[in-house]
């Protein structure tokens, strides 16, 4: 029996709530076929606890308050592990139905042992970071200092990713533009004395294309060389055998896409080559592109497969081992209300949902986490959130902010 929150009920956030939701229903295998097959209640179940109601719609987890457990940052707020009480964070100005804010990312920016948060937005051209209070300050609910990290000098923002390109231990900020034809710049974060704020990195840029971005960007070895590739809307840029950081690379435009972020790089069907998982952001469609090899002129080809398309805006995804089996699934949901209700399906309902890969049927067979009341923003969190070894999910969007704990 499923028991769930009415969308009355919704709105109260003046304290948490947890209902206990079986991901009971799943679908048939969807490799290349649109229809879905009926199947036996078999999924995993979480206990949905919502934190909040706002339109932020960045999430992160770290341990904040150094207590050894995960807590979240999510937006305006962060929520100590085990209570979930949402405690101040930052001022974030709402705008266009969106709040001003497209990601959260925790790393220690001033060198003091505690998780600070590193933030961009969508139009505003500055990255800043958030100086963690310290145990005194996060008991008495302090906001954080806010400080300017870097302006960039881009608008026109959709999302970020935090990914160690070249593998020296830290990683690079990866901005991605909704617009086409314009620069593809890298953050990388390097060593610096102090400045005024704290701060002991700083941000240097890279530019590795000049004309080439647009709405969707992915990190993994595409052509096999060993080396992370950078995916965007337009097509992938090739990780150069050296000194990445002073040329630009070279560009693939196998594919002009309005895409998630992330794309996802996964050698799925076991033929060795690294195919492509990814969503179709701001409409219907979930499929996976089969890497067929390069063609006579060297050109990667592609055979797309259809997962699901019966919900939209599949924005974010993630992998993670949910079931313990030490195969990973695939974790996404409907970016609920991404274009304020425009987009085709925009104004059905949430959704989040894990898939399963099935290696003898080459496709994903389909299983519900919860429908009606949780979708994604532009971040899912899949970690083990209370200690207890199953991988647990957070999630925050126009929906609201969740933490779903696998029980």
């Amino acid at each position: 029996m499923l028991r769930i929150l009415n969308h009355r009920s919704l709105s109260r956030f003046a304290r948490p709530l947890a209902v206990t939701l079986s991901a009971a229903f799943s679908s048939g295998y969807l490799a290349s076929t649109p229809s879905l097959q009926a199947a036996e209640p078999t999924g995993l179940q979480f206990q949905v606890i919502p934190l909040k109601l706002d339109a932020n719609e960045g999430i992160a987890a770290g341990d904040i308050d150094g207590d050894g457990q995960m807590d979240i940052v999510a937006g305006r707020d962060w929520y100590r592990g085990g209570d979930w009480v949402a405690r101040p964070l930052r001022l974030i100005e709402d705008w266009n139905g969106y709040v001003q804010s497209n990601g959260d990312y925790l790393y220690d920016v001033n060198g003091d042992g505690r998780l600070d948060v590193i933030a961009g937005s969508f139009l505003p051209t500055q990255i800043h970071w958030y100086e963690n209070p310290g145990t005194e300050g996060l008991r008495l609910g302090q906001t954080w200092k806010q400080h300017l990290l870097v302006d960039t000098g881009d608008t026109t923002n959709e999302a970020q990713l935090m990914e160690d390109l070249d593998g020296d231990g830290r990683p690079e900020w990866i901005v991605n533009s909704w617009r086409k034809g314009v620069p593809t710049r890298i953050w990388r974060l390097v060593d610096s004395p102090a400045d005024a704020s704290g701060a002991v990195i700083k941000m240097v840029p890279a530019t590795i294309g000049e004309k080439a971005n647009g709405h969707g960007m992915g990190v993994g070895d595409i052509n096999g060389d060993g080396r992370l590739d950078i995916l965007v809307g337009e097509g992938w840029y090739e990780h150069p055998d050296s000194n990445p950081w002073g040329q630009n690379w070279k560009f693939h435009p196998d594919w002009d896409l309005q895409a998630s972020i992330p794309m996802l790089v996964r050698d799925l069907d076991g033929d060795g080559r690294q195919d492509i998982v990814f969503g179709n952001g701001h409409n219907f469609g979930l499929q996976w592109w089969q890497n067929l090899g390069p063609d006579g002129t060297g050109k990667l080809q592609w055979k797309e497969h259809l997962i699901d398309r019966d919900w939209s805006q599949p924005h974010s995804l993630a992998w993670s081992d949910l079931d313990g089996d030490g195969q990973l699934e695939l974790i996404t949901g409907k970016r609920y209300f991404a274009h304020n209700g425009s987009d085709p399906g925009g104004r059905d309902m949430p959704c989040l949902y894990y898939y399963k890969w099935d290696d003898a049927a080459k496709g994903f067979k389909k299983f519900v986490i919860e429908e009606g009341h949780v979708g994604t923003g532009l971040q899912i969190v899949a970690r083990d959130l209370n200690g207890d070894g199953k991988v647990d999910v957070a999630t925050a969007g126009k929906s609201g902010t969740y933490v779903l704990l696998q029980k």
